[in-house]
Formats: C-alpha cells, sequence, structure tokens
C-alpha cells in the first residue's frame, strides 16, 4: 500500500508532492532523499524552493521526527537543501542529480593520484556526482570526514594512506579500521592500497611488493649491466611511501646477485660513480639526482642510469624510464565496477617502462 501526499502548499503559488511506499525494502528517510532529488531532477522543485518542515512531513506519513530529520540532514550534507533559521528548508541545487552519488577520498593531491580520479569522473560520466576530499595522511581529517559523511553517499572511493607520529606510512591503523567498518560492504571500493581492509565489494589495487619486485625483473636484461643498484626510499616523509615497496626492492636484489644501497634522500653533492643506477621514488630527489648527474658530466642513461617510480606525463617528455602502476586504468576499472554493479578484487597493472635513462 502506498500513500501519497499531493499538493502540499509549502509557499503561495507553489506546490509539492511526495509518495513513499509502506511495502518496499527501501528505508523511509531514503525514500524521502530520493523523492526529492526526483523532483530536482525532474524540475518540480527549484531553486530557493521552499520545502515542508521536518514536523509536516512527520504528520502526514506518520513517521518519526528522527526519520524526515535524517533524511533532510543527508541532503543537507550534500547540499542539496539549506535550512534558514526561523524560516525552514529551502533547495539549493537545481541540477541534474543522479542516485549515484560519490565520495572520493584521497591521501594526497599529486598528478598521479589526480589521474586515478579524473580517469574515474571521465568513465562514471555526467549521470554521476562526485565529491573530491583531500585528507593529506592525516588519520585525524580522514575520520572527521567519514564521521561527516557517513550515509550521504551512495559509494565511497577511498585510497587509504596515512603517516604515524614519526612521519612512516600506515596503511591503517585500529580507528581507522573500525570506521571504514560502517560504510556497507557495497558501497565501499577501495583503490590502490587495500592492506588491513577487507569488507569492500570492490577494490582495485597494487601490490607493493611484488609488484616493484616483477617490474624490475621486466627490465632485468638492462638493470643487469650496472654494477651497483641505489634505492632513494624516504624513511619518512609528509607523505609517506610503504614499505612493501623497499621490502620489493631488496627480494629483487637478493634474487638476482646484484649490489644494492639504500639511501633516504640524494644529497647534495652525492657521491656518484659510472655503473651506478638509482631508483627514485620522491619527485625532489629525482630532479636533484638528474641535475647532479647534468653538473658532474656523467652521461645520463650510459654510465648513469635513473628510474622514477610512478610514471607523469613530464616523466615520458624527458625520457625517464619509470616503474609504475597504470594510474588511469585504476580510476576507469572502479568507475565501471560501479557503473555495471560488479564487484571483486582487482589487480592493477603495474609495469616497467623502458625510455632513454637506463
Amino acid at each position: 500500500m502506498e500513500k501519497f501526499l499531493t499538493k502540499v502548499m509549502i509557499d503561495e503559488g507553489v506546490s509539492f508532492s511526495m509518495s513513499l511506499s509502506e511495502n518496499s525494502r527501501i528505508p523511509k528517510y531514503k525514500q524521502i532523499v530520493d523523492s526529492i532529488i526526483d523532483g530536482i531532477a525532474t524540475g518540480k522543485l527549484e531553486m530557493d524552493q521552499k520545502l515542508p518542515s521536518i514536523n509536516m512531513l512527520s504528520e502526514e506519513f506518520y513517521l518519526s521526527r528522527d526519520t524526515v530529520e535524517k533524511a533532510y540532514n543527508i541532503l543537507k550534507k550534500r547540499k542539496i537543501i539549506t535550512p534558514i533559521r526561523g524560516k525552514g528548508y529551502y533547495v539549493t541545487r537545481t541540477k541534474l542529480i543522479s542516485r549515484v552519488n560519490v565520495l572520493f577520498l584521497i591521501n594526497k593531491l599529486s598528478s598521479y593520484k589526480m589521474r586515478i580520479y579524473n580517469s574515474f569522473i571521465n568513465t562514471i560520466g555526467g549521470n554521476s556526482q562526485t565529491d573530491l576530499h583531500i585528507y593529506h595522511c592525516d588519520q585525524t581529517l580522514f575520520l572527521n570526514l567519514i564521521d561527516k559523511y557517513l550515509g550521504a553517499y551512495d559509494y565511497y572511493v577511498i585510497m587509504p594512506h596515512f603517516k604515524t607520529d614519526n612521519l612512516t606510512h600506515c596503511s591503517s591503523g585500529e580507528s581507522v579500521i573500525e570506521a571504514i567498518k560502517k560504510i556497507p560492504a557495497d558501497k565501499l571500493v577501495i583503490l590502490d592500497n587495500n592492506k588491513g581492509i577487507e569488507d569492500a565489494e570492490i577494490e582495485v589495487c597494487q601490490d607493493y611488493e611484488n609488484d616493484i619486485y616483477g617490474a624490475l625483473k621486466q627490465g632485468l636484461e638492462k638493470i643487469s649491466r650496472y654494477n651497483k643498484l641505489i634505492l632513494i626510499y624516504p624513511e619518512s616523509s609528509v607523505y609517506p611511501y610503504p614499505r612493501r615497496i623497499l621490502n620489493g626492492f631488496k627480494r629483487f636484489c637478493l634474487d638476482t646477485g646484484l649490489e644494492y644501497e639504500v639511501l633516504r634522500e640524494v644529497y647534495d653533492d652525492i657521491v656518484l660513480k659510472k655503473g651506478d643506477l638509482f631508483i627514485t621514488i620522491e619527485e625532489s630527489d629525482l630532479v636533484n639526482l638528474v641535475k647532479q648527474i647534468r653538473d658532474k658530466d656523467f652521461e645520463l642513461g650510459k654510465e648513469i642510469g635513473v628510474i622514477s617510480y610512478n610514471d607523469t606525463p613530464l616523466k615520458e617528455l624527458l625520457g625517464i624510464t619509470v616503474i609504475s602502476t597504470d594510474f588511469k586504468a585504476m580510476g576507469v576499472t572502479a568507475a565501471n565496477m560501479i557503473l555495471n554493479k560488479e564487484t571483486g578484487k582487482i589487480k592493477n597493472p603495474f609495469n616497467f617502462i623502458d625510455r632513454n635513462s637506463i
């Protein structure tokens, strides 16, 4: 049995209609949210139009005040409606609103993270609303965002990378895991790093240790021409990197019998020798290293080699060899899984891309 609320007078010359189903398994608060979104999408609700009060809707549909208030709070979080003290609730968004609303949480604003985001947006298309937030590897900021927007979105796309007090990498602490568990598994999409998180129905992630190991294996023929491999791995950083990268590098060197060294950074006036092959992770180390190679009259790609972690268009332009996941593919895959209502755990492609720097 359905009960219809029709032509409720909201303001002079303005009417509003809504229907809720008693038999539906969709929670009543969600039906209210969907009904108001439908009204905006179809043009029945316009900018600055006043909505029924919480008391009016609860009385008309025999609902608890808390149910209606929950629906309005969700619409407020999405910035679809706005409360005006002493006057009521008003529509603040009139663009077409899809039923697919996405909260996209990334740990840092970098060129390769944005390639994931942009490919996701381009693939999921204009029939969705995706809100981007950056939490800067900060657990407190991340937890506040989850608490603020819990229940307000259809999907939560999360790249879980955090830092400890010592600025080392942490995939997910206990408080982060507990917060993520509050998100229904069918609404949770984990990208890039899934260590410690098991509940998501959609995962498109890297396998850091095995990825670097496998990519270096792909380039072994060229890599083995060098006398020594040197990984520049920052032990601590504002945006730290998983230690599994270091583990995979060491395992590769031990299995292949190649001499290696691990440094925290490219030091000013670093000692360079013919036959060195450097693997850099941070962009600043790459720039510093290439500058010193040129200043000391070594020939890049022959006397000294350079491999950079994570590809960017600038590295491609400059001919820097990279080992990298396919950031575009990660965003495309996640978006398509949402659109096609697919589930699964996908390992994102990771490759050795040979250019001129080795």
